[in-house]
């Protein structure tokens, strides 16, 4: 089945979220239909409003989230802001939201980049889905010139297999699976706005080359030209960070030979960047990384990173198994879970008493509550979709 998410008009309803992922935009996914959990549902309604609450009471008087050198974590939390289905946090945090986003605005650069300092790609991306998914007519201008710029920082390196990636950008040189996906997630929902730009240069992604660096960090060896793939059972179809490089390590092989391990967050990133580019269910690339994801289902850990990114793995399993259309997931004992369930029962467990979540472990900024507890409400609201 080819996934088609047409953009019908600007509107975005104002549940979208990033759930623009599959139902704002009108979506043509096959997805099962779940029986309805209305205890579980109410459960997830009533931690998304106190997530939202402990966020209101956490922004700074300039505007912003947490560093105000890092606009994406502010963008995160007026994602958040904007996908509730209630209206009723919406409403009445306008104020807070408003004033986000006019800090949002202030870090909008000349050429369109949206950032402070640094991380240049990771914040315009993020930031560029805030302003999307506010649906306000009067940020369109801003949004298309974002659009421009993020499609200047792909990687134009001829046989180089960083070729055709996006990465973080400024002193951040290499491209990367997670932040290609940012990028690809932002052009994508915006391509509507892909025409004239009030006169100014029209431009567009090279796909072509987006797929190729894709495929270039997955452990399929038929389809990466790179000879560090690998097809061992346990690591193929599955995704490192980016060519050569995987932040899960190195595992020796029975065969005495070393590969690199794939591990959980990059592989739903890279699942997520195939169907932004229009790639089907049927494509061997997309069956094999769905078919490594199934294998290494879990929400104890981030698959090959343990607690690490814990909660940024739990964002985009929701977002790329949402837009992917599935919701039981077929395990290796016979049996099958219902994903939006489990992991709407996990982020129950894992709120704290006034509201927000945070990872014990520190890395990739996941003690910082802010970061988390948008990463967090996010995800219910994808869920909530679906019970």
């Amino acid at each position: 089945m080819r996934i088609v998410l047409p953009l019908q008009g600007f509107a975005v309803t104002g549940a979208a979220v990033l759930l623009l992922s599959s139902l704002a935009l009108g979506a043509e996914i096959e997805v099962a239909q779940a029986k309805t959990d209305i205890s579980l549902r109410l459960e997830v309604e009533t931690a998304i409003g106190k997530g939202l609450t402990w966020l209101a009471t956490q922004q700074k008087p300039e505007g912003f989230w947490s560093m105000q050198e890092n606009p994406a974590i502010s963008a995160l939390v007026l994602t958040a802001f904007q996908g509730d289905q209630s209206g009723y946090y919406k409403r009445k945090f306008e104020p807070v939201a408003n004033k986000g986003f006019d800090y949002i605005l202030k870090c909008v650069k000349p050429d369109g980049g949206i950032y402070v300092k640094d991380m240049i790609n990771y914040n315009t991306s993020i930031s560029m889905m805030a302003l999307l998914v506010a649906n306000r007519p009067e940020f369109e201008p801003t949004i298309r010139k974002a659009r421009n710029y993020i499609i200047g920082l792909q990687d134009t390196l001829g046989d180089n297999p960083l070729d055709g990636g996006v990465g973080y950008g400024g002193t951040y040189k290499h491209s990367d699976i997670t932040d290609t996906s940012f990028a690809l997630e932002a052009l994508y929902y915006s391509r509507r706005l892909n025409n004239d730009l009030a006169g100014g240069e029209v431009k567009d992604l090279n796909w072509k080359a987006a797929v190729r660096f894709i495929s270039r960090t997955q452990n399929l060896p038929e389809y990466n030209d790179q000879k560090w793939a690998s097809d061992d059972p346990d690591n193929v179809g599955g995704f490192v960070y980016f060519p050569g490089n995987s932040k899960a390590g190195e595992v020796k092989l029975p065969n005495g030979k070393v590969a690199l391990a794939s591990s959980g967050s990059v592989s739903y990133a890279g699942l997520m960047s195939y169907l932004y580019a229009q790639m089907g269910k049927n494509d061997p690339r997309v069956k094999a990384v769905y078919d490594y994801l199934v294998r290494h289902y879990t929400l104890e850990e981030n698959p090959g990173m343990g607690k690490q990114g814990l909660f940024y793995y739990y964002h985009t399993m929701a977002k790329a198994l949402n837009i992917y259309g599935v919701e039981n997931l077929p395990l290796k004992d016979g049996k099958s879970v219902n994903w939006r369930r489990e992991l709407a029962k996990k982020l129950l467990d894992e709120q704290k008493g006034d509201g927000f979540w945070v990872n014990d472990n520190g890395r990739f900024l996941e003690k910082d509550p802010n970061l988390v507890t948008a990463y967090a409400v996010i995800t219910l609201e994808i869920i909530s979709h679906g019970l």
